[in-house]
């Protein structure tokens, strides 16, 4: 027996296929770039650009660094288009390595923790291609070692504060930000706090 569900063969295929997510490899000197940034300014957002380069399937994230001349607030943080056009140009320069996406933290506001979801003004601001990542910063409470959560984030902590690293890649214009799934080899030495 023949079922109509009102959907078209094109629109099954579409539905069928599964988009696997991006992956995401993030250097040691990477990772310490993130954890700085964050901390640096706590109380406050971070934010700074991510260096290296994107394969079919993955980014390789070999630097993260903060941008210092952007306003930060409590639950913001903006760069001056003036500022961009500053340090892009020097960027380029750099054949080997390209500005594959930027970071960010989430701090606490009130009695609610930071979180590494973005924002509906994240999201706004997302481009297609671009890998983005969120850094959730909270005080530590607890001690734990870091590992590669289910989710496809990173957590642990670190001096005072715990931190949750995830990635989100924006596929295409209209659609939503994809999970991706963080891989990084730990610095020796690195446990918790």
């Amino acid at each position: 027996m023949r079922r109509n569900d009102g959907k078209s063969a094109g629109t099954q295929k579409v539905i069928m296929k599964r988009v696997k997510p991006m992956k995401v490899y993030l250097s040691e000197n990477a990772f310490m770039g993130l954890l700085l940034s964050s901390a640096e300014v706590y109380k406050k957002e971070s934010l700074g650009y991510l260096l290296g380069y994107r394969l079919h399937d993955r980014f390789i994230i070999e630097y993260a660094f903060s941008l210092q001349s952007a306003r930060r607030k409590r639950r913001a943080v903006v760069l001056h288009h003036r500022d961009k056009k500053k340090i892009e140009p020097i960027l380029s320069e750099f054949v080997k390595l390209q500005i594959i996406g930027d970071f960010h933290s989430h701090t606490p506001y009130g009695n609610a923790r930071g979180i590494a979801v973005p924002s509906a003004e994240d999201i706004a601001g997302m481009e297609k291609d671009n890998l983005y990542i969120i850094i959730a910063i909270n005080e530590l409470k607890t001690s734990k070692s870091w590992k590669e959560n289910r989710d496809g984030s990173i957590s642990g902590s670190m001096g005072n504060f715990s931190f949750q690293i995830c990635a989100y890649f924006f596929p295409e214009e209209n659609s939503r930000p994809r999970r991706s799934i963080i891989y990084c080899p730990f610095p020796p030495g690195v446990k918790a706090g």
